[in-house]
């Protein structure tokens, strides 16, 4: 029999998609630095300062709306563009062109990679949904719903808050801690009885001032430190870390 390491009373289970079920986070990082560094060089030319994957995609992409995470990272380089129309050409220079080209950009990156979810998240999900605790995909992506699709997992979450819903139902986006809220509100449970599961900062600042009763940080790329600083309760690799085996 498997136990969850999770506090008592946990009665739901709030997970991030890219980066903590599925190894999509990288895939986004790559399209982020495509898109700036294509960006900025037809602004300030060869000698553009490119976009950093690492530091600029934690600390100011990984994790927001699409639209929020253009304006951070270009207010970081003091630049400022007019937010144009959520249907701009991908070749306008406003806040939704940049960001609707990053999303096509991400989109044939999936077409080409595919999309894989991490195995020792499906096993803690399936452990989670063995134990009778409620499930929830919380992700600022509009396209959620296609990745869990290709990972071959969408049955497993009861309720789906990504950028789509959140933008139907005017929720501001990670770091605050809203969509977490709206998919408790969809469990019918409160943010005392669930887990919220991030592998962004925004998403630990979300699930911190949430007040949920535990944030689990997902560390892929050497990040713990900033993942407590920012609000983790606790900090795994993997979620698998998160099972006993209690036979």
């Amino acid at each position: 029999m498997t136990k969850l390491c999770l506090p008592d009373g946990i009665r739901a289970c709030l997970f991030d998609l890219d980066g903590v079920l599925t190894r999509t986070a990288v895939v986004h990082a790559a399209a982020w630095k495509q898109m700036f560094d294509e960006y900025l060089r037809r602004r300030d030319g060869p000698s553009f300062r490119p976009f950093d994957s690492g530091r600029d995609y934690d600390e100011y992409v990984d994790g927001r709306p699409r639209a929020d995470g253009v304006r951070t990272f270009l207010a970081s380089r003091g630049i400022e563009l007019p937010d144009g129309e959520p249907d701009d050409p991908p070749d306008r220079d406003t806040v939704h062109g940049l960001g609707n080209r990053k999303n096509i950009l991400v989109l044939e990156k999936i077409r080409k990679e595919g999309v894989e979810a991490y195995p020792g998240s499906v096993r803690f999900v399936e452990a989670v949904r063995a134990e009778g605790l409620r499930t929830a995909v919380v992700s600022s992506s509009a396209n959620c719903r296609d990745v869990l699709i290709a990972a071959g997992i969408e049955h497993l979450f009861e309720v789906r808050i990504d950028g789509v819903v959140a933008a139907e139902r005017k929720l501001p986006g990670k770091p605050h801690p809203d969509t977490f809220l709206e998919a408790g509100r969809e469990l019918a449970i409160g943010p005392e009885a669930a887990a919220v599961f991030e592998d962004a900062l925004a998403g630990m600042e979300a699930g911190h001032s949430g007040h949920f009763g535990r944030v689990v940080g997902v560390d892929r790329v050497g990040q713990a430190d900033a993942l407590r600083a920012h609000g983790a309760d606790i900090v795994v690799k993997d979620l698998a870390e998160l099972l006993e085996d209690d036979s």
